[in-house]
């Protein structure tokens, strides 16, 4: 009984040792991701729900982003960052995942969240304004629950598939780092939002 019980835990580590091998997501790094995800969403729904035209349309100065047009900004960066996700799964394993990836997972979430460094949105994510509070929001719900359902049910090896950031500053990233970029993207802008409802003329 013994020497089948440790023929059983060998072949279950051995199993482990693979799939970390072959950049499958473990349990808690799946779960991570799930989480941020839904710890964005609540915060961000938080920011905007029960907000008057005045509120959502105020701007602190005439360079500054509305609570709706940076709402609308992480609409469309969901929507272009979710795309990155597709285009690194989409893509063939990249034998060197591991040696391009190596610390980059730590390096974003803590960039991402660091707003004392800014940085200029790609002109297909500057918001136009001219998307309602409503539509915003609806656009949010329905894009975040589709990287949810991703987050929950992919079997894909998110790890070992990568797609290149625009910015030297991240290169080489993987399908899991493009995964947990979105809601850390979404944080940073909940920071922002927070910034306008706490600047001196905001409305009451």
């Amino acid at each position: 009984m013994m020497k089948t019980t440790g023929a059983v835990l060998a072949c279950v580590a051995s199993l482990g040792i693979l799939n970390a091998a072959d950049g499958a997501l473990t349990p808690a790094e799946r779960a991570h991701a799930i989480q941020l995800l839904q710890d964005s969403q609540k915060e961000f729904l938080s920011y905007v729900s029960g907000l008057t035209d005045e509120q959502w349309n105020y701007k602190a100065g005439p360079d500054r982003w509305s609570v709706g047009e940076t709402a609308e900004h992480i609409v469309l960066a969901e929507g272009l960052l979710f795309s990155a996700v597709q285009g690194a799964v989409a893509a063939p394993v990249n034998p060197d995942w591991e040696t391009k990836t190596k610390g980059k997972t730590e390096f974003i979430e803590k960039v991402m969240v660091d707003r004392s460094h800014k940085a200029t949105a790609p002109e297909q994510i500057v918001p136009s304004g001219k998307l309602t509070r409503e539509e915003v929001i609806q656009r949010y719900k329905e894009a975040r629950a589709k990287t949810l359902k991703f987050a929950e049910e992919t079997d894909v090896p998110l790890k070992s598939h990568t797609f290149d950031h625009p910015f030297p500053v991240f290169g080489t990233l993987n399908a899991y780092q493009w995964l947990i970029y979105i809601p850390l993207h979404n944080m940073r802008h909940d920071q922002q939002i927070a910034e306008v409802k706490a600047s001196a003329g905001y409305p009451k």
